[in-house]
């Protein structure tokens, strides 16, 4: 059985050591941004005794494991989720240089991936979606748009600019929808910049996938949660990581899932 091509294995190797190096960055992001702290200064320490990290024991993914989850000053533990940051990073910086190579395209869809594995976290911690990440995402999920349509036409600008306009007006729509109804907060702003945030990437097609398999996704998490806790429809849970969900499937297998529905459903035109 023939193994995979060396030039795969080396756009691997190269893309997820780039994503686990932003990965690292990630985690810096997560705990100091939504605490309104520098990215840059002071360098990265302890949080418990201050001590910095030893550039040796900051390696991303090896550094955790080799300090076996424990600061080497004050032996306080550290949580596993620096790891897991740096790991699913780096496999999407990864999977995306094996898809698409090292192109204005991976770049963008990589910006795009990251962004999502940082609101992620953040609306977990602190259920807020930062306008620090997503307001920035739009202009540059446009501008990376504005660029392809420029060097090889096309129409992406256009898609881009339609899935800015129709994720941000749909979910403002729907939250305008819910408190008018039930008179409660159903949906926050965030969450409504980070939908225009997928449409600016992933054009409107891509908004109403992400939309379909977040709200599939997150109903499915949510009444499992309610069954759990024995609560009833006012259970709230964070919107923003469905979202990143759905909009990381769409990334990868979004024309798939497109061509197999239009097929089952007989609208193909084969």
């Amino acid at each position: 059985m023939q193994g995979p091509m060396p030039d795969t294995i080396a756009l691997a190797l190269l893309g997820g050591l780039l994503g686990a190096c932003v990965g690292s960055f990630l985690n810096v992001v997560i705990y100091r941004l939504p605490a309104g702290l520098s990215l840059v200064s002071p360098p990265s320490h302890c949080p418990a005794c201050g001590h910095a990290i030893r550039w040796y024991d900051n390696v991303p993914i090896l550094g955790w494991f080799l300090l076996r989850g424990r600061c080497r000053d004050c032996g306080v533990s550290i949580s596993p989720r620096y790891a897991i940051v740096e790991a699913i990073t780096a496999l999407l910086a990864a999977a995306l240089a094996v898809q698409g190579g090292f192109t204005l395209d991976t770049l963008a869809a990589f910006w795009f991936g990251a962004s999502l594995v940082a609101l992620t976290y953040i609306d977990l911690d602190h259920r807020l979606l930062p306008d620090r990440i997503t307001l920035p995402g739009i202009v540059a999920g446009i501008a990376f748009a504005a660029v392809a349509t420029a060097t090889t036409g096309g129409g992406a600008l256009g898609r881009s600019v339609a899935g800015v306009l129709l994720g941000g007006g749909m979910l403002w729509f729907v939250a305008w929808a819910y408190h008018a109804a039930t008179g409660r907060e159903g949906m926050g702003g965030g969450d409504i910049k980070l939908l225009a945030m997928i449409g600016a990437f992933l054009g409107w097609k891509g908004v109403l996938l992400t939309l379909l398999l977040a709200s599939f996704v997150g109903s499915a998490v949510g009444t499992l949660l309610m069954i759990r806790d024995r609560s009833d429809s006012k259970l709230a849970i964070p919107f923003g990581p469905f979202l990143a969900i759905g909009a990381l499937v769409t990334l990868f297998w979004g024309d798939r899932i497109v061509d197999w529905y239009m097929l089952a459903s007989g609208l193909s035109g084969d």
